[in-house]
């Protein structure tokens, strides 16, 4: 098997604010868990409409811009390679690296999407967040010759939807 690229799991997070009450304090714990190598933002868009409709918008990465294209690369030939075809994955893999030259996930596409899709006096925050610390529990699994057949995110509301449904069930 070749050597799989530092890139830890990565995860999508969509946030909403309806009334934004911005005081400082999430960029800072995003440096902060950065610093502790928990998390790095492989890009982050946000997107503000003021109550006139004007548009603001912040776009951040912690990749470097070689980073970026080995991301591009990874996830081209990841997408490659669901084709069987290996020249297919290879060319992915090129087109993957060529479209994160820029450093960004998200284009001016996806900045006008979001724009559309938002409310005057609201903010959406797009960010894609890398799971560093996963990468040794990851690399120690694989050493002792386990893969992962499974993971899924178990947040505090789903645990609340198992409860309604069982009380559901038993009216």
């Amino acid at each position: 098997m070749s050597e799989i690229p530092e890139f830890g799991p990565i995860q999508m997070l969509l946030v909403g604010f309806d009334d934004p009450k911005f005081t400082g304090e999430i960029l800072p714990e995003l440096a902060r868990l950065k610093d502790e190598d928990v998390i790095r933002l492989v890009d982050l868009l946000v997107v503000s409409k003021n109550d006139e409709g004007e548009v603001e918008v912040l776009q951040q990465t912690d990749l470097s811009p070689e980073e970026s294209e080995t991301f591009g690369a990874l996830v081209g030939a990841l997408i490659g390679l669901g084709t069987g075809d290996e020249e297919t994955a290879q060319l992915a893999a090129i087109a993957g690296a060529e479209a994160l030259e820029d450093g960004r996930v998200f284009d001016d596409a996806d900045v006008w999407y979001v724009t559309d899709a938002i409310p005057d006096g609201t903010t959406a925050a797009i960010a894609l967040l890398e799971h560093r610390w996963a990468i040794p529990l990851r690399d120690s699994i694989r050493r002792a010759g386990g893969v992962a057949l499974a993971d899924e995110w178990i947040h505090p509301s789903d645990l609340i939807a198992i409860g309604m449904a069982a009380a559901e069930s038993r009216a």
